[in-house]
């Protein structure tokens, strides 16, 4: 919980990077919705982050461009009644959301040719399909 944020094996954000922020939740919780600051806003400043390398930087703001406003993404949490709850939860979350974005792109499809067998079984199940539907016609014209 408090401490450093482990992201993925290579990337850890610091604590003095991550701001929080507490506020009245309007989910559930009774009563105790109206006293308890129970909804959790976490920040984190990618740009001036100084845990990321410049690609991972570039990557991240490429990746993250309408969630970033001003260069710092924000999570926030609060299906929980509890506090520490909705933490943990928006510690995940965000932890998911700059692995995600710092992924290496997926490999690049090549392009392949349909085989001749698949090619063949294919027009074969039109000609099915055109002679059912031929003997259906009415021909009693």
């Amino acid at each position: 919980m408090a401490g450093p944020l482990k992201v993925n094996a290579n990337l850890t954000i610091p604590e003095v990077e991550l701001k929080w922020r507490f506020s009245r939740s309007s989910g559930p919780g009774g009563q105790s919705v109206n006293t308890t600051d129970s909804r959790v806003q976490v920040r984190w400043d990618v740009a001036a982050s100084a845990v990321l390398t410049e690609s991972q930087r570039e990557r991240a703001r490429e990746r993250l461009g309408e969630r970033l406003v001003d260069g710092v993404l924000q999570v926030s949490s609060s299906e929980q009644r509890s506090q520490l709850q909705n933490r943990e939860a928006a510690e995940r979350r965000l932890a998911e959301i700059v692995a995600a974005a710092l992924a290496p792109p997926p490999r690049s499809r090549r392009a392949t040719k349909a085989t001749r067998g698949s090619q063949e079984r294919r027009i074969a199940q039109k000609k099915r399909r055109g002679n059912v539907k031929r003997l259906r016609r009415d021909t009693s014209d």
